[in-house]
Protein backbone atom coordinates (compact mmCIF):
# COMPACT_ATOMS: atom_id res chain seq x y z
CA UNK A 1 0.00 0.00 0.00
CA UNK A 2 1.38 3.49 -0.70
CA UNK A 3 2.18 6.14 1.58
CA UNK A 4 -0.24 9.32 1.26
CA UNK A 5 3.12 11.36 0.33
CA UNK A 6 4.23 8.81 -2.08
CA UNK A 7 5.31 10.68 -5.47
CA UNK A 8 6.86 9.50 -8.59
CA UNK A 9 8.59 10.81 -12.01
CA UNK A 10 10.53 9.86 -15.01
CA UNK A 11 8.02 7.28 -15.69
CA UNK A 12 8.16 6.01 -11.91
CA UNK A 13 12.11 5.64 -11.26
CA UNK A 14 12.78 8.30 -8.95
CA UNK A 15 10.26 8.27 -5.97
CA UNK A 16 10.38 10.49 -3.18
CA UNK A 17 8.22 10.13 0.28
CA UNK A 18 7.96 8.92 3.77
CA UNK A 19 9.23 10.16 6.68
CA UNK A 20 12.06 11.53 7.13
CA UNK A 21 11.20 13.00 3.13
CA UNK A 22 13.67 10.67 1.29
CA UNK A 23 14.25 10.36 -2.62
CA UNK A 24 15.51 6.91 -4.18
CA UNK A 25 16.40 6.67 -7.50
CA UNK A 26 14.93 3.13 -8.92
CA UNK A 27 16.37 1.09 -11.83
CA UNK A 28 13.86 0.28 -14.51
CA UNK A 29 13.25 -3.45 -13.19
CA UNK A 30 12.68 -1.74 -9.76
CA UNK A 31 10.17 0.74 -10.76
CA UNK A 32 8.30 -2.49 -12.77
CA UNK A 33 7.96 -3.95 -9.59
CA UNK A 34 6.95 -1.12 -7.49
CA UNK A 35 3.84 -0.90 -10.35
CA UNK A 36 3.28 -4.35 -9.65
CA UNK A 37 3.47 -3.95 -5.90
CA UNK A 38 1.13 -1.05 -5.51
CA UNK A 39 -1.47 -2.66 -8.06
CA UNK A 40 -1.65 -4.92 -5.13
CA UNK A 41 0.53 -8.02 -6.89
CA UNK A 42 2.84 -10.25 -4.02
CA UNK A 43 6.13 -9.59 -3.45
CA UNK A 44 7.83 -12.39 -5.49
CA UNK A 45 10.69 -11.12 -6.46
CA UNK A 46 13.00 -7.81 -5.49
CA UNK A 47 12.46 -8.66 -1.58
CA UNK A 48 15.91 -5.95 -0.72
CA UNK A 49 14.03 -3.32 -2.78
CA UNK A 50 10.68 -4.13 -1.21
CA UNK A 51 12.35 -4.12 2.44
CA UNK A 52 13.81 -0.57 1.88
CA UNK A 53 10.51 1.05 0.61
CA UNK A 54 8.85 -0.17 3.46
CA UNK A 55 11.44 0.90 6.09
CA UNK A 56 11.44 4.50 4.58
CA UNK A 57 7.82 4.42 4.83
CA UNK A 58 7.31 5.09 1.02
CA UNK A 59 5.00 2.08 1.52
CA UNK A 60 2.96 -0.10 3.43
CA UNK A 61 3.36 -3.71 3.55
CA UNK A 62 -0.06 -5.77 3.71
CA UNK A 63 -0.52 -9.49 4.90
CA UNK A 64 -3.97 -11.06 4.71
CA UNK A 65 -2.71 -13.42 7.54
CA UNK A 66 -0.35 -14.38 10.18
CA UNK A 67 1.65 -17.21 11.28
CA UNK A 68 1.35 -16.14 14.65
CA UNK A 69 -1.77 -16.31 16.54
CA UNK A 70 -4.12 -15.28 20.01
CA UNK A 71 -2.43 -18.18 22.00
CA UNK A 72 1.26 -16.74 20.80
CA UNK A 73 0.58 -13.83 23.19
CA UNK A 74 0.93 -12.63 26.85
CA UNK A 75 -0.57 -9.74 28.11
CA UNK A 76 0.95 -8.13 30.98
CA UNK A 77 -0.68 -5.27 33.08
CA UNK A 78 1.02 -3.56 35.64
CA UNK A 79 -1.39 -2.30 37.86
CA UNK A 80 -1.47 0.33 40.76
CA UNK A 81 -4.64 0.17 42.26
CA UNK A 82 -7.76 -1.29 41.14
CA UNK A 83 -7.88 -3.61 38.03
CA UNK A 84 -10.49 -2.99 35.96
CA UNK A 85 -13.30 -5.72 34.58
CA UNK A 86 -14.03 -3.70 31.86
CA UNK A 87 -10.24 -4.86 30.69
CA UNK A 88 -9.85 -8.46 31.54
CA UNK A 89 -13.35 -8.68 30.02
CA UNK A 90 -12.14 -7.60 26.58
CA UNK A 91 -9.05 -9.86 27.40
CA UNK A 92 -11.09 -13.05 27.38
CA UNK A 93 -9.82 -16.02 26.11
CA UNK A 94 -6.09 -14.80 26.25
CA UNK A 95 -3.29 -14.97 28.44
CA UNK A 96 -3.08 -12.32 30.96
CA UNK A 97 -0.19 -11.70 33.60
CA UNK A 98 -1.05 -9.32 36.26
CA UNK A 99 1.98 -7.32 37.88
CA UNK A 100 0.62 -5.46 41.40
CA UNK A 101 3.17 -2.68 41.59
CA UNK A 102 2.78 -1.92 45.12
CA UNK A 103 -0.95 -1.47 45.63
CA UNK A 104 -2.71 0.34 48.89
CA UNK A 105 -4.60 -2.99 48.58
CA UNK A 106 -3.62 -6.39 47.16
CA UNK A 107 -4.84 -7.28 43.43
CA UNK A 108 -6.87 -10.27 42.94
CA UNK A 109 -4.98 -12.71 40.77
CA UNK A 110 -1.83 -10.90 40.31
CA UNK A 111 0.72 -12.90 39.39
CA UNK A 112 3.46 -10.97 41.36
CA UNK A 113 3.00 -8.05 43.80
CA UNK A 114 5.82 -5.57 44.78
CA UNK A 115 6.33 -4.81 48.17
CA UNK A 116 6.39 -1.57 47.49
CA UNK A 117 5.53 0.70 43.55
CA UNK A 118 8.58 0.45 42.40
CA UNK A 119 7.33 2.11 38.39
CA UNK A 120 5.92 0.73 35.59
CA UNK A 121 9.08 -0.31 33.90
CA UNK A 122 9.66 -2.16 36.64
CA UNK A 123 6.28 -4.21 36.99
CA UNK A 124 6.10 -4.68 33.39
CA UNK A 125 9.38 -6.22 33.32
CA UNK A 126 8.56 -8.89 36.33
CA UNK A 127 5.11 -9.80 34.34
CA UNK A 128 6.85 -9.96 30.77
CA UNK A 129 9.87 -12.52 32.59
CA UNK A 130 6.99 -15.00 33.35
CA UNK A 131 5.96 -15.22 29.79
CA UNK A 132 6.28 -18.48 27.67
CA UNK A 133 4.63 -17.39 24.57
CA UNK A 134 6.83 -15.25 21.42
CA UNK A 135 5.16 -12.57 21.94
CA UNK A 136 4.58 -10.15 25.09
CA UNK A 137 1.44 -7.82 24.62
CA UNK A 138 1.79 -4.50 27.32
CA UNK A 139 -1.73 -2.54 28.41
CA UNK A 140 -1.73 -0.55 31.15
CA UNK A 141 -4.69 -0.85 33.12
CA UNK A 142 -6.55 1.86 32.62
CA UNK A 143 -6.97 0.50 29.14
CA UNK A 144 -9.25 -1.30 26.79
CA UNK A 145 -9.14 -2.83 23.57
CA UNK A 146 -11.13 -2.96 21.06
CA UNK A 147 -12.82 -6.26 19.42
CA UNK A 148 -10.37 -7.28 16.75
CA UNK A 149 -7.49 -5.30 18.07
CA UNK A 150 -4.74 -8.35 17.80
CA UNK A 151 -4.97 -9.38 14.19
CA UNK A 152 -3.86 -6.32 12.90
CA UNK A 153 -0.72 -6.52 15.15
CA UNK A 154 -0.02 -9.70 14.49
CA UNK A 155 0.33 -9.76 10.70
CA UNK A 156 2.98 -7.53 11.15
CA UNK A 157 5.55 -9.79 12.07
CA UNK A 158 5.18 -11.54 9.11
CA UNK A 159 6.97 -8.36 7.59
CA UNK A 160 10.94 -9.73 7.73
CA UNK A 161 12.50 -7.60 10.83
CA UNK A 162 9.59 -6.32 12.66
CA UNK A 163 9.83 -7.00 16.35
CA UNK A 164 7.11 -4.64 17.64
CA UNK A 165 3.89 -3.41 16.71
CA UNK A 166 1.49 -0.87 18.67
CA UNK A 167 -2.14 -0.21 17.80
CA UNK A 168 -3.44 3.56 17.74
CA UNK A 169 -4.03 4.64 21.86
CA UNK A 170 -7.33 6.80 21.57
CA UNK A 171 -9.07 8.36 24.32
CA UNK A 172 -12.25 6.94 25.20
CA UNK A 173 -15.08 9.81 24.78
CA UNK A 174 -16.72 11.56 27.25
CA UNK A 175 -18.79 14.65 27.71
CA UNK A 176 -16.66 16.95 29.97
CA UNK A 177 -14.55 19.67 28.66
CA UNK A 178 -11.61 17.74 30.06
CA UNK A 179 -12.49 14.58 28.04
CA UNK A 180 -13.57 16.43 24.98
CA UNK A 181 -9.70 17.68 24.77
CA UNK A 182 -7.99 14.57 25.81
CA UNK A 183 -9.82 12.79 22.66
CA UNK A 184 -8.40 14.92 20.16
CA UNK A 185 -5.03 16.27 21.89
CA UNK A 186 -3.76 12.77 24.12
CA UNK A 187 -0.38 12.31 23.68
CA UNK A 188 -0.75 8.99 23.45
CA UNK A 189 -2.87 9.05 20.37
CA UNK A 190 -0.25 9.19 17.57
CA UNK A 191 -3.19 9.66 14.35
CA UNK A 192 -4.65 7.87 12.03
CA UNK A 193 -1.41 6.60 9.58
CA UNK A 194 0.34 3.86 9.85
CA UNK A 195 3.68 4.03 9.34
CA UNK A 196 7.90 2.69 10.70
CA UNK A 197 8.74 3.88 14.00
CA UNK A 198 11.77 5.95 13.69
CA UNK A 199 13.32 8.38 16.14
CA UNK A 200 13.25 11.91 14.05
CA UNK A 201 10.07 10.88 11.68
CA UNK A 202 6.43 11.22 11.76
CA UNK A 203 6.15 8.42 14.38
CA UNK A 204 9.39 8.64 16.46
CA UNK A 205 8.29 6.54 19.08
CA UNK A 206 5.29 4.61 19.86
CA UNK A 207 4.15 4.60 23.87
CA UNK A 208 4.12 0.86 25.55
CA UNK A 209 0.49 1.68 27.14
CA UNK A 210 -0.17 -0.50 24.14
CA UNK A 211 2.58 -2.55 22.47
CA UNK A 212 3.03 -6.22 20.86
CA UNK A 213 6.71 -7.60 20.60
CA UNK A 214 8.48 -10.09 20.76
CA UNK A 215 9.58 -12.19 24.07
CA UNK A 216 13.06 -12.22 22.52
CA UNK A 217 13.93 -9.04 21.90
CA UNK A 218 12.92 -7.77 25.54
CA UNK A 219 15.39 -10.27 26.42
CA UNK A 220 18.13 -9.09 24.24
CA UNK A 221 17.24 -5.66 25.33
CA UNK A 222 17.06 -6.45 28.99
CA UNK A 223 13.41 -4.80 29.33
CA UNK A 224 12.87 -1.85 30.95
CA UNK A 225 14.90 0.47 32.31
CA UNK A 226 13.61 0.36 36.01
CA UNK A 227 15.53 3.91 36.76
CA UNK A 228 13.05 5.82 34.72
CA UNK A 229 9.76 6.46 36.23
CA UNK A 230 9.21 8.73 33.21
CA UNK A 231 10.24 7.92 29.38
CA UNK A 232 11.05 4.38 29.91
CA UNK A 233 8.89 3.12 26.99
CA UNK A 234 10.74 5.81 24.70
CA UNK A 235 13.91 4.18 25.73
CA UNK A 236 12.85 0.96 25.16
CA UNK A 237 11.77 1.66 21.26
CA UNK A 238 14.84 4.20 20.78
CA UNK A 239 17.10 1.38 22.14
CA UNK A 240 14.98 -1.49 19.71
CA UNK A 241 14.98 0.69 16.86
CA UNK A 242 18.72 1.12 16.76
CA UNK A 243 18.69 -2.77 15.84
CA UNK A 244 15.39 -3.85 14.20
CA UNK A 245 11.90 -2.36 12.91
CA UNK A 246 8.75 -1.24 14.61
CA UNK A 247 5.41 -0.46 13.34
CA UNK A 248 2.60 1.62 14.16
CA UNK A 249 -0.75 0.33 13.34
CA UNK A 250 -3.81 2.52 13.63
CA UNK A 251 -6.44 -0.39 12.91
CA UNK A 252 -5.67 -1.66 15.65
CA UNK A 253 -7.20 0.37 18.65
CA UNK A 254 -7.10 0.60 22.17
CA UNK A 255 -8.92 2.74 24.43
CA UNK A 256 -7.01 4.86 26.88
CA UNK A 257 -8.80 6.60 30.07
CA UNK A 258 -8.48 10.28 29.99
CA UNK A 259 -6.86 12.13 32.98
CA UNK A 260 -9.54 12.91 35.77
CA UNK A 261 -8.97 16.29 36.18
CA UNK A 262 -7.14 19.33 34.55
CA UNK A 263 -4.22 19.05 37.52
CA UNK A 264 -3.80 15.69 37.17
CA UNK A 265 -3.11 16.27 33.04
CA UNK A 266 -0.31 19.16 34.03
CA UNK A 267 1.48 17.00 36.48
CA UNK A 268 1.63 14.42 33.73
CA UNK A 269 2.86 16.25 30.85
CA UNK A 270 5.05 17.70 33.60
CA UNK A 271 6.29 14.33 34.19
CA UNK A 272 6.22 13.73 30.31
CA UNK A 273 8.89 16.79 29.80
CA UNK A 274 11.40 15.53 32.81
CA UNK A 275 11.92 12.56 31.09
CA UNK A 276 13.64 14.55 28.20
CA UNK A 277 17.08 14.98 30.16
CA UNK A 278 17.71 11.41 30.93
CA UNK A 279 16.35 10.22 27.45
CA UNK A 280 19.03 12.87 25.79
CA UNK A 281 21.35 11.62 28.36
CA UNK A 282 20.95 7.92 26.78
CA UNK A 283 19.79 8.94 22.89
CA UNK A 284 21.75 12.22 22.24
CA UNK A 285 19.97 14.08 19.32
CA UNK A 286 16.78 11.71 19.20
CA UNK A 287 15.39 13.93 21.79
CA UNK A 288 16.29 17.04 20.28
CA UNK A 289 13.40 19.52 20.23
CA UNK A 290 13.40 20.53 16.55
CA UNK A 291 14.96 19.12 13.92
CA UNK A 292 15.43 21.81 11.08
CA UNK A 293 17.66 22.85 8.44
CA UNK A 294 20.46 25.03 8.55
CA UNK A 295 18.38 26.98 5.64
CA UNK A 296 15.29 27.41 7.37
CA UNK A 297 16.20 28.38 10.90
CA UNK A 298 18.56 31.18 9.20
CA UNK A 299 15.12 31.89 7.59
CA UNK A 300 13.07 32.47 10.22
CA UNK A 301 15.76 33.81 12.48
CA UNK A 302 16.32 36.95 9.93
CA UNK A 303 12.31 37.22 9.63
CA UNK A 304 12.04 37.36 13.64
CA UNK A 305 14.54 40.31 13.62
CA UNK A 306 12.82 42.15 11.12
CA UNK A 307 15.05 41.44 8.04
CA UNK A 308 12.56 40.16 5.69
CA UNK A 309 14.68 41.28 2.72
CA UNK A 310 17.75 39.01 3.67
CA UNK A 311 15.48 35.86 4.38
CA UNK A 312 14.23 36.35 1.18
CA UNK A 313 17.84 36.29 -0.54
CA UNK A 314 18.39 33.39 1.74
CA UNK A 315 15.42 30.95 0.47
CA UNK A 316 16.19 32.32 -2.80
CA UNK A 317 19.36 30.83 -2.60
CA UNK A 318 18.76 27.48 -0.66
CA UNK A 319 15.99 27.14 -3.62
CA UNK A 320 17.98 27.16 -6.42
CA UNK A 321 20.44 25.26 -4.64
CA UNK A 322 18.14 22.36 -3.99
CA UNK A 323 16.60 22.57 -7.50
CA UNK A 324 20.07 22.10 -8.98
CA UNK A 325 20.68 18.47 -6.19
CA UNK A 326 16.99 17.87 -6.63
CA UNK A 327 16.91 17.62 -10.49
CA UNK A 328 19.91 15.63 -10.89
CA UNK A 329 17.71 13.09 -9.36
CA UNK A 330 15.48 13.24 -11.37
CA UNK A 331 12.62 15.98 -9.13
CA UNK A 332 11.03 18.47 -12.03
CA UNK A 333 11.66 21.66 -10.84
CA UNK A 334 8.44 23.23 -9.48
CA UNK A 335 8.29 20.05 -7.63
CA UNK A 336 11.81 21.11 -5.84
CA UNK A 337 10.32 24.58 -5.33
CA UNK A 338 7.11 23.17 -3.55
CA UNK A 339 9.63 21.43 -1.28
CA UNK A 340 11.12 24.33 -0.27
CA UNK A 341 7.99 26.18 0.47
CA UNK A 342 6.64 23.50 1.92
CA UNK A 343 9.96 22.99 3.77
CA UNK A 344 9.75 26.23 4.81
CA UNK A 345 6.81 26.61 6.40
CA UNK A 346 7.02 23.08 8.49
CA UNK A 347 9.99 24.99 9.94
CA UNK A 348 7.86 28.03 11.07
CA UNK A 349 5.38 25.09 12.46
CA UNK A 350 8.25 23.26 14.61
CA UNK A 351 10.02 26.52 16.03
CA UNK A 352 6.56 27.81 17.06
CA UNK A 353 6.43 24.68 18.54
CA UNK A 354 9.30 24.29 20.49
CA UNK A 355 9.23 28.00 21.31
CA UNK A 356 5.81 27.62 23.11
CA UNK A 357 6.70 24.17 24.58
CA UNK A 358 10.25 22.91 25.36
CA UNK A 359 12.01 25.99 25.16
CA UNK A 360 8.39 28.19 27.21
CA UNK A 361 10.13 28.63 30.32
CA UNK A 362 13.52 29.83 28.65
CA UNK A 363 11.78 32.08 25.68
CA UNK A 364 8.72 33.42 27.22
CA UNK A 365 9.90 36.02 29.67
CA UNK A 366 12.80 37.75 27.17
CA UNK A 367 9.81 37.66 24.18
CA UNK A 368 7.32 39.28 26.19
CA UNK A 369 9.88 42.15 26.89
CA UNK A 370 9.16 43.80 23.23
CA UNK A 371 6.63 43.88 20.81
CA UNK A 372 8.31 42.05 17.89
CA UNK A 373 8.38 39.23 20.61
CA UNK A 374 4.65 39.65 21.55
CA UNK A 375 4.01 39.08 17.96
CA UNK A 376 6.19 36.00 17.79
CA UNK A 377 4.52 34.33 20.87
CA UNK A 378 1.02 35.51 19.15
CA UNK A 379 1.86 33.36 16.45
CA UNK A 380 3.04 30.27 18.61
CA UNK A 381 -0.02 30.34 20.36
CA UNK A 382 -2.23 30.52 17.29
CA UNK A 383 -1.17 27.31 16.08
CA UNK A 384 -3.47 25.76 18.11
CA UNK A 385 -6.40 27.47 15.87
CA UNK A 386 -5.13 25.33 12.98
CA UNK A 387 -5.38 21.77 15.19
CA UNK A 388 -8.44 19.43 14.90
CA UNK A 389 -10.52 20.21 18.77
CA UNK A 390 -13.59 19.50 20.29
CA UNK A 391 -13.60 22.49 22.41
CA UNK A 392 -14.31 26.06 21.31
CA UNK A 393 -11.14 27.94 20.14
CA UNK A 394 -10.22 29.70 23.60
CA UNK A 395 -10.37 26.64 25.93
CA UNK A 396 -9.08 24.55 23.41
CA UNK A 397 -6.03 27.29 23.18
CA UNK A 398 -5.62 27.95 26.65
CA UNK A 399 -5.36 24.43 27.73
CA UNK A 400 -2.93 24.17 25.06
CA UNK A 401 -0.73 26.71 26.27
CA UNK A 402 -0.92 25.73 30.08
CA UNK A 403 0.06 22.03 28.64
CA UNK A 404 2.85 22.85 26.75
CA UNK A 405 4.27 25.68 29.62
CA UNK A 406 4.15 22.40 31.84
CA UNK A 407 5.68 20.28 29.67
CA UNK A 408 8.43 22.83 29.18
CA UNK A 409 8.90 23.04 33.12
CA UNK A 410 9.63 19.40 33.62
CA UNK A 411 11.59 19.61 30.10
CA UNK A 412 13.69 22.41 31.60
CA UNK A 413 14.02 20.91 35.30
CA UNK A 414 14.98 17.14 33.42
CA UNK A 415 17.55 19.13 32.05
CA UNK A 416 18.92 20.59 35.32
CA UNK A 417 19.06 17.36 37.01
CA UNK A 418 20.84 15.71 34.46
CA UNK A 419 23.15 18.72 33.92
CA UNK A 420 23.17 18.49 30.09
CA UNK A 421 21.51 20.62 27.64
CA UNK A 422 21.01 17.97 24.98
CA UNK A 423 17.09 18.06 25.44
CA UNK A 424 17.33 21.75 24.75
CA UNK A 425 19.24 22.32 22.11
CA UNK A 426 17.90 22.16 18.23
CA UNK A 427 19.79 19.84 15.68
CA UNK A 428 20.86 21.64 12.53
CA UNK A 429 21.52 19.84 8.94
CA UNK A 430 20.74 20.43 5.62
CA UNK A 431 19.82 16.41 5.40
CA UNK A 432 17.90 15.56 7.90
CA UNK A 433 14.52 16.12 9.50
CA UNK A 434 11.09 16.49 9.15
CA UNK A 435 11.19 20.02 7.30
CA UNK A 436 14.25 18.93 5.33
CA UNK A 437 15.20 16.91 2.50
CA UNK A 438 17.11 13.99 3.20
CA UNK A 439 18.14 12.02 -0.22
CA UNK A 440 18.73 8.55 -0.75
CA UNK A 441 20.48 8.09 -4.99
CA UNK A 442 21.26 4.62 -4.67
CA UNK A 443 19.73 3.02 -7.79
CA UNK A 444 17.72 -0.51 -6.95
Amino acid sequence: MADPSLQRWEDGRTVAGGSPYRIVRLTARGAELLDDWLAGKPVTSGHSLAQRLVRTGVVHPEHETASLRPEDVTVVIPVHGELPAELLDALEGLRVIVVDDGSPAPVPGAAVRHDTARGPGAARNSGWRLADTPLVAFLDADTVPTPGWLDPLLRHFETPGVVAAAPRVRSKRGESALERYERTCSPLDLGPQAGPVLPGSRISYVPTAALLIRAETLAELGGFDESMRFGEDVDLIWRLTAEHQARYEPAAIVEHAPRPSWPALLRQRYGYGCSAGPLGSRHGEHVAPVRISLWSALTWLLIALGRPRLALAVTGAATVLLVRKLGALGVPARESINLAVRGNIGAARLLAESVGRAWAPLAIPPLLLSKRGRLVLAFVAARHLTEQRELDPLRHTLARVAEDAAYGCGVLRGALRERSTTALRPVLTDRGGRSSVPVNGDPA
